[in-house]
């Protein structure tokens, strides 16, 4: 099992006459998820919290260079710099780096669909440095699967993002042998609302898809040392017991799916290696200072009991559903982990757990569970085959917890229950106590890309680019696209150009939203009398009201508007969602196709005072007079302006009553329908 970082070997062990070990054990690695704006600014903040007792690295990039777009393109317009630090090429990568010990320095990147493209970006900063690849310690996410499933920030389709993944495992275990090339992540699976099971499952399901990919390129005589390299990024809710049973159970089905299906016999490469972040999805906008004890009570989850302790963790910080963390709030989490590690006992003795009839009765519950939801996952044809499976299963299990929370089953303090409350001076401060990203950051960027761009030697960048796309149309295997996006990093390409240039091999994808095939509920009162405004709002209009829910921009956080679009078709309305990632031209286009009666608008990226006054811009311009609502991660002082720009509602994280939503959305449609001079839109 997991374990962080120790002693030698037998030196820590208990002594037969004392409870405790005869050394405390090392702590694990502490990382805080960082960068915004810039490279520089992030380097800045880097230096800082390396110098408060940050022992790794964990990079956060913003979603144009998640998705593999430069700064300057249309559909990274107001993400930039938001969710994280633009990368655009290595000159970027430099800067984000400097000064920081590439030799000694750990280093995390939750990146995926151009994890590969970064990856090369590291290792030719590194080398400019004189640091050998050999010597490079950290973990590129890389996992795909779960982007497809819950997160969003995919590129390609599912065949080449796959041979991506394995084709950067394959350079790594030759190349870069201390790094991680693959973080299973079962992060987002249980924040898009799946449960203990479907989590394990559902993760181990995917690393075996990876690693059946990756053993085509290694070979079996390498499978141990490539099976060794797969960590996981797992996910630890406020049920902290339940979630320390759930990484007992990964543990067990991972060693022995590498000893029966991958013949691994060496203990060290069978063990179940972690990090962690721990929930978010329980973070609340009501009563936000309640997430400070929501976070400290997660952190037991992984770090409680030695045999499933994780080697790395990041907490996320108190006010995270209220919009981007100060370097102050992340300094508070960092020092959660440091008062556990170093104030507690829990480094002190081994496994607390051994032998407890309740925690391996959890265990042997969950390993049912999951072992059973796999093979449901292979009847559908495998991981790549049976996405659509995961992704409708998972909207049903996210939409059974909102359910509880809705009717109180499921107490949530200070958003369903004990809501009184005093005024937070957490957020009494003029940005409601959230990083604000200054909106001249956007141009700043483009412009140094740009100048970037006209300082290379471009003969060398289309060479290098020619290459990647000649590879890239290789079916060997043996035909590893690392070398060629190695060679296009040193030559100056960028992020946008790398992706494009695969993107014209591989094509476009758009990965399946789990709406359609979602369950319909039982009874239930609420939903009926939604139903019934549905049917007396029919007769008002001539047929039935048409909702669209669009998500613009780059954010791939799809949960809240999946479960407005299943919300609206059980109540009986017309629902037309496509999915994420669409253009402000596109939603008004298909606003005006559909004729719908309504727009519902989520962003959760802190781009919707750029992007949601672009959408009314262009549904006015194409003619559609229909009320927008508006729903994510909005700070309380951006209500207004949208408001201001048009928008009829605006509902954020504190808004969990998801049946209330829907009655006044339904109301807005037969306010607007009550107007003689609007003219109601009609399908094209």
């Amino acid at each position: 099992m997991s374990h962080p970082e120790r002693t030698p070997a037998g030196a820590s062990e208990s002594t037969a006459d004392s409870p405790r070990l005869s050394q405390p054990d090392r702590p694990w690695i502490m990382r805080t998820y960082a960068g915004h704006s810039t490279a520089r600014a992030s380097n800045e903040l880097f230096r800082r919290n390396l110098a408060k007792g940050q022992t790794g690295l964990s990079i956060a990039f913003d979603l144009p260079t998640q998705t593999g777009y430069d700064s300057d393109e249309e559909l990274a317009r107001g993400e930039v710099g938001k969710v994280g630090v633009p990368i655009s090429h290595r000159g970027d990568m430099a800067a984000l780096l400097d000064g920081i010990p590439l030799g000694e320095m750990n280093t995390s990147m939750t990146i995926n669909a151009t994890a590969a493209w970064l990856l090369a970006l590291y290792v030719v900063v590194a080398e400019e440095r004189g640091v050998e690849p050999a010597r490079l310690q950290g973990t590129t996410q890389n996992d795909i699967i779960k982007e497809f499933l819950a997160r969003g920030t995919y590129a390609f389709p599912p065949g080449p993002s796959m041979r991506l993944i394995a084709d950067t495992i394959a350079y790594t275990v030759h190349s870069v042998p201390r790094w991680n090339p693959i973080n299973i992540c079962s992060y987002h699976l249980q924040e898009a609302g799946a449960t203990p099971v479907q989590e394990i499952a559902y993760s181990v399901s995917n690393a075996i898809a990876v690693l059946d990919a990756a053993r085509e390129r290694v070979g079996q005589e390498l499978m141990g040392e490539v099976f060794g390299r797969i960590s996981f990024f797992v996910n630890a809710g406020v049920r902290f017991i339940e979630e320390h049973a759930k990484l007992r159970a990964m543990a067990i089905l991972w060693a022995q799916i590498g000893r029966e299906r991958y013949g691994v016999q060496d203990p060290r490469h069978l063990r179940f290696r972690y990090g962690v972040q721990v929930n978010s999805l329980g973070l609340t906008e009501s009563q936000p200072e309640n997430n400070v004890q929501r976070i400290v009570l997660e952190a037991l989850a992984v770090t409680l009991g030695r045999d499933a302790r994780a080697r790395a963790i990041q907490l996320p910080t108190w006010n995270e559903a209220l919009g981007l963390p100060r370097p102050w709030d992340q300094q508070w989490s960092l020092r959660i982990q440091q008062v556990l590690a170093y104030e507690t006992d829990i480094l002190e003795y081994p496994d607390i757990f051994d032998g407890s009839t309740v925690m391996n009765g959890l265990v042997d519950e969950l390993l049912t569970g999951a072992r059973e939801e796999m093979a449901a996952v292979a009847e559908h044809g495998g991981t790549l085959e049976a996405v659509p499976y995961m992704k409708a299963a998972m909207v049903d299990s996210q939409r059974e917890r909102l359910r509880r929370i809705e009717d109180g089953e499921q107490v949530v303090v200070g958003q369903n229950r004990f809501t009184e409350s005093e005024r937070s001076p957490l957020t009494a401060d003029a940005e409601g106590g959230i990083l604000v990203v200054d909106p001249a950051v956007e141009a700043e960027q483009i412009d140094a890309l740009r100048r970037w761009r006209s300082q290379r030697d471009q003969a060398a960048v289309d060479r290098a680019l020619a290459e990647l796309a000649r590879v890239a149309r290789e079916e060997d295997p043996q035909a590893n696209l690392m070398a060629p996006t190695i060679a296009a990093a040193r030559a100056g390409a960028t992020t946008g150009e790398w992706a494009a240039t695969l993107r014209e091999v591989f094509g476009s994808y758009r990965a399946p939203t789990g709406v359609g095939d979602a369950a319909a509920p039982a009874h239930d009162e609420e939903l009926e009398r939604l139903r019934a405004q549905v049917a007396h709002l029919q007769e008002q209009l001539g047929r039935r009201p048409k909702i669209l829910v669009g998500k613009p921009g780059l954010d791939g956080h799809s949960n809240g508007a999946e479960q407005i679009a299943v919300r609206a078709r059980d109540a009986g309305m017309d629902v037309v969602y496509e999915g994420i990632r669409l253009t402000p031209a596109q939603i008004a286009a298909s606003a005006l196709q559909e004729g719908v009666h309504v727009i519902g608008l989520s962003i959760l990226s802190g781009s919707h005072l750029e992007l949601i006054p672009a959408v009314i811009a262009a549904l006015r311009d194409a003619g559609v007079d229909a009320p927008v609502v508006v729903g994510g991660i909005v700070p309380e002082q951006d209500i207004e302006p949208l408001r201001r720009a048009g928008v009829a509602a605006v509902y954020t994280n504190k808004d969990f009553e998801i049946n209330r939503i829907m009655g006044e959305i339904l109301d807005l449609v037969a306010e607007r329908a009550a107007q003689p001079a609007a003219a109601q839109p009609a399908p094209a």
